[in-house]
């Protein structure tokens, strides 16, 4: 019997999805913020016996760059480059502030250090390097308490010659105090100086306590027999522990990324192709929207700091459980960005003392009896009391104050589905809404009300989905190589050979000959500053085709931007070549109930009026039942909310369909 593990930890809950051959279970348990991998470990050790692998979502990366508890890292660029990362592009998210402020540097100015060899655009040596100088910046370096060291050096992207002298002087240095090294040439190996630079030291920055993390989890599964470890990445894909100890940067969406995919996964294998996604925890929700395929772009942006590295497209705002309600200095109510977190958690957890949006919930009466499945119970006089700080600006109403609270967390939401739909010329009328997470499905009905959607599906285990976007993971890797050009069939042949180097570079990164190379190129028009990705398909044939790709460039600027150049030159910016080795292809469909769901029935506030509402057991249902508004279907990891109004079906696969009555 093959048990498979996936593990997503959130900022309240740390979810668990088993699957041994075919059968599956859920478990969720709280998450331990000060050592994410003991919730981890404890799981584990709960559901009995050791998996055969652990797919593991992890938000260690995000987590240390948010709180800024990376590494103190230190800087070698090049001669006259030290301060690449202060100036940067000189971007004003809001033009109309007079006084932006920036965020604080990672590197402090006496680790920002430059080595004086140089190289020319093509990657010739114009000033050769003097090995001496590069031992002198390592020493410098450590003396100045760095724990690691990026190196991003001008032009490394077409020779990592002088970037890979720093191996041997850091490997040379060793005292037994290890200096986590990161290298231009390795992380990102791109043009663009700033965006280059950003990434390698991000990447620096998370990368001692990502490895730290990671071998404290290891040896915690070592004592539990040989368990492999595979972690998510910020693309969907799946890496080993030793790829995401060293490229932890490509971890930054790891959780958001793998719940899309499973999101899109269950979608497809209902008859639905274009959802927009909703993923609502304690800290935040995560939406995407999906037409056909999971949405990527080229870099992510975490807390204003940009990195080069592939990504599922999710955009995120801090709308969760957790989310704290407070009444602001001129009398508005406020719900998040902070959140309660795991520890200590909304006031009817027991030990919190704010008022969360899982408050709101609770005193409005749509979490029953609690949660997991009523084995958490909740204390909603706690929450009322919890209540004191904004029920003076609603008449002193803890019902209109909790309804306030939800209305406000909706619409910050609304705000979020808006961004990847409307304003990017999708009308979300035409899409589904996949609800999921643990809170997710409890707000799913609003966000469809002001959308205007007509459908909201649950997946069958909501509460797990991205475990389950885990477990099934590809295990990937990439790699890109900037080349810059044109894209005609006099460089057919040059754009081939970087397209098969890419390639085995991948293949080398993912130590798996047997894995699938999908190649793509990066486009744009000539004399524009950025670009979009087109793919070539699964096979690269003897002679390169330039026209399909330019063909669906231009169709591809067309749905973007509303026009395209027919009779301006292509630039090739990057070759892009992703190595793929496919993961589980397990199904869970849980076993229908046997019986007629357990219903009882409690009253449950909507929009100021009490109404009789039912409570149903959702291990109860089986395909074909149906039931109306209002009705609170109550499960193990998830509680889903269908208001007056609307209406659910259970289909084939167990999935919760709502609709307008």
């Amino acid at each position: 019997m093959t048990t498979l593990l996936g593990v997503d930890v959130g900022g309240t809950f740390t979810d668990f999805l088993v699957s041994r051959d075919g059968q599956f279970e859920v478990y969720k348990t709280l998450s331990t913020p000060g050592d994410p991998s003991r919730a981890v470990l404890d799981g584990i050790e709960a559901l009995g016996d050791a998996p055969d692998l652990v797919m593991h979502g992890s938000t260690v990366a995000t987590n240390t760059v948010l709180q800024r508890r990376g590494a103190h890292t230190a800087l070698v660029a090049t001669e006259g480059m030290r301060d690449v990362l202060v100036i940067g592009r000189q971007n004003r998210p809001d033009i109309y502030d007079l006084q932006p402020e920036t965020p604080e540097p990672l590197i402090p100015p006496e680790l920002q250090l430059e080595l004086s060899a140089k190289l020319r655009p093509d990657g010739s040596i114009e000033q050769a390097a003097d090995a001496s100088e590069v031992a002198d910046l390592v020493r410098r370096a450590r003396e100045g308490g760095a724990e690691a060291l990026a190196v991003s050096l001008l032009y490394a992207y077409t020779n990592p010659q002088f970037e890979e002298l720093f191996t041997a002087a850091v490997a040379a240095s060793d005292d037994g105090d290890a200096l986590y090294l990161s290298l231009s040439s390795h992380v990102s190996p791109e043009y663009r100086e700033v965006e280059r630079t950003a990434t390698t030291v991000l990447n620096a920055y998370v990368g001692p306590v990502m490895s730290r993390y990671l071998a404290r989890l290891a040896a915690g599964l070592a004592e539990r027999g040989s368990v492999p470890l595979r972690v998510l990445q910020s693309d969907g894909g799946a890496a080993s522990a030793e790829q995401a100890s060293q490229l932890p940067v490509a971890t930054l969406l790891s959780g958001p990324a793998a719940g899309v995919g499973g999101a899109l996964t269950l979608a497809q294998r209902a008859g639905i192709n274009r959802i927009l996604t909703f993923d609502m925890g304690g800290t935040s929700a995560d939406v995407a929207l999906c037409d056909g395929s999971l949405p990527m772009r080229g870099d992510v942006v975490i807390d204003d700091l940009r990195a080069r590295t592939p990504v599922v497209d999710v955009h995120t705002v801090g709308a969760g459980g957790g989310s704290i309600a407070r009444i602001d200095a001129g009398g508005a109510l406020r719900v998040g960005p902070q959140s309660a977190g795991a520890d200590p958690g909304p006031a009817c957890y027991g030990v919190g003392q704010n008022f969360t949006v899982t408050d709101a919930q609770a005193v409005l009466g749509r979490l029953g009896g609690g949660l997991l499945g009523g084995a958490m119970k909740l204390d909603v006089r706690r929450s009322r009391r919890a209540a004191s700080g904004v029920v003076h600006a609603f008449g002193g109403d803890p019902q209109a104050a909790a309804q306030a609270v939800v209305d406000v967390a909706t619409a910050n939401m609304e705000r979020a589905l808006r961004v990847v739909s409307v304003q990017r010329g999708y009308d979300p009328r035409e899409f589904t809404l996949v609800a999921f997470g643990g809170a997710g499905p409890l707000h799913a009905c609003a966000l469809a009300d002001a959308l205007e959607m007509p459908r909201v599906l649950v997946p069958p285990m909501p509460g797990v989905l991205a475990a389950l976007g885990a477990v099934r993971s590809d295990l990937t890797a990439t790699r890109v190589r900037s080349v810059l050009l044109p894209l005609t069939s006099e460089s057919a042949s040059a754009l081939r050979e970087a397209l098969i180097a890419a390639g085995n570079e991948a293949r080398a990164r993912l130590d798996m000959s047997e894995s699938r190379l999908e190649y793509e190129l990066d486009l744009r028009y000539l004399g524009q500053s950025y670009e979009l990705t087109v793919g070539l398909g699964g096979e690269l044939a003897a002679t390169l085709d330039v026209d399909a790709p330019r063909a669906t460039f231009d169709e591809l600027h067309e749905a973007r931007f509303a026009h395209h150049g027919a009779d301006v030159e292509v630039e090739v910016v990057n070759v892009r070549v992703t190595a793929r080795v496919p993961g589980a292809d397990v199904d869970p469909i849980p076993q229908p109930g046997l019986d007629a769901a357990e219903t009882t029935t409690a009253d449950v506030w909507f929009s100021g009026e009490q109404l009789p509402t039912q409570f149903v057991d959702r291990a109860g249902l089986a395909p074909g039942d149906r039931t109306d508004g209002p009705t609170v279907v109550t499960q193990l990891d998830s509680t889903t909310l269908i208001p007056p109004g609307w209406h659910a079906t259970i289909d084939e696969r167990l999935n919760l369909l709502l609709e307008r009555s």
